[in-house]
């Protein structure tokens, strides 16, 4: 057995495809087991390697897993110590991992963590890998398409929300992006958690959207992805909706701060996709301690709803000059 452990989020997960793709090409015929959050599981399902999850929420000391000792387990959720230590806990044949003295594991590549420094979160993992010689493409990031009939198809998905409100570009701004865009004759639809739907229905009252237009709250994962791998527009945060849209090739607007897109971001060489806000680490560290109001990051709260249609047209122009969008 591999155990993987990666008990973070969507964007999280989704970054961690190549690493898990390669952990399966280059350690064939064994079960490979994710320790993640129960509710990922439709996306690891989408991943297509992941033969089960281990509900996993969160760090422990002590992680009440009754597994076997795994033949090998792999840290893909940081650089330890604590998370090191719950795999050392397993008792595996091979722990790999990023090096980290104070858990007692010299054996991996260093972590990169500096303010210089913005290594792309699946080129971070991917390094890993590379060190214990085993294969993992970074450009390896599509995910299976879901097959979820009755959605909305071609919509044009906007995602207001974010767990850190730091990443939450204003609702009035969303709101005003929607009823321009409603009135180009997209499809507009609001996604977004439970605890979301306060906000995306705040969004739609702005817009002038009808109820069901507000979609927050109303699909799970497995329903969410189905949206996106579909939709005809993706504009969000820098949140797990956006790493759907790269994993499908849906076109997107993704707006940045306080992280940069260089080490969140979408490949920089894929031509659906466009970033608006903060560009590198350096920028975000001189305005941490600033707020843009209601603890918007300031370069994020920067960013004009004018900026952002122009990133639609631009990214829409160029889908549709490939002869690859309709609508």
């Amino acid at each position: 057995m591999i155990l993987v452990l990666r008990a973070l989020g969507v964007g999280d997960l989704a970054a961690a495809v190549p690493a898990l793709r390669g952990l399966r090409a280059g350690l064939p015929g064994r079960e490979l087991v994710l320790a993640a959050p129960a509710w990922l599981a439709p996306l690891a399902d989408l991943v297509g390697v992941v033969d089960r999850v281990l509900p996993t929420d969160g760090l422990a000391d002590r992680p009440s897993w009754s597994i076997p000792p795994p033949e090998v387990a792999v840290n893909l959720h940081g650089q330890g110590p604590r998370s090191h230590r719950m795999l050392a806990a397993t008792r595996p044949g091979r722990l790999l991992a990023f090096a980290n003295a104070v858990a007692g594991h010299a054996g991996g590549p260093a972590w990169h963590d500096d303010e210089h420094d913005d290594e792309h979160e699946v080129r971070r993992w991917c390094r890993l890998l590379h060190w214990y010689d085993l294969p993992a493409d970074p450009a390896d990031l599509a995910l299976r398409r879901p097959p979820m009939p009755g959605h909305p198809a071609a919509a044009t998905v906007l995602h207001p929300g974010s767990k850190i409100p730091a990443k939450r570009w204003p609702a009035e701004r969303f709101a005003a992006l929607a009823r321009t865009l409603t009135g180009r004759g997209h499809r507009v639809v609001l996604t977004g958690s439970a605890d979301e739907r306060d906000l995306a229905c705040r969004v739609a009252r702005g817009a002038g959207l009808p109820p069901d237009g507000v979609l927050a709250g109303r699909t799970d994962l497995a329903e969410l992805a189905a949206l996106v791998a579909d939709a005809r527009l993706v504009v969000s945060g820098d949140t797990g909706v956006a790493h759907l849209a790269t994993g499908y090739g849906t076109p997107s607007v993704v707006l940045f701060g306080p992280e940069p897109p260089a080490r969140w971001g979408p490949p920089a060489d894929r031509p659906r996709h466009r970033v608006l806000g903060v560009t590198r680490r350096a920028e975000s560290d001189r305005h941490r301690h600033g707020s843009g109001g209601e603890g918007i990051h300031p370069t994020l709260a920067a960013i004009g709803v004018d900026e952002v249609l122009a990133a639609v047209d631009d990214v829409e122009w160029t889908v549709r000059g490939s002869g690859a969008v309709a609508a």
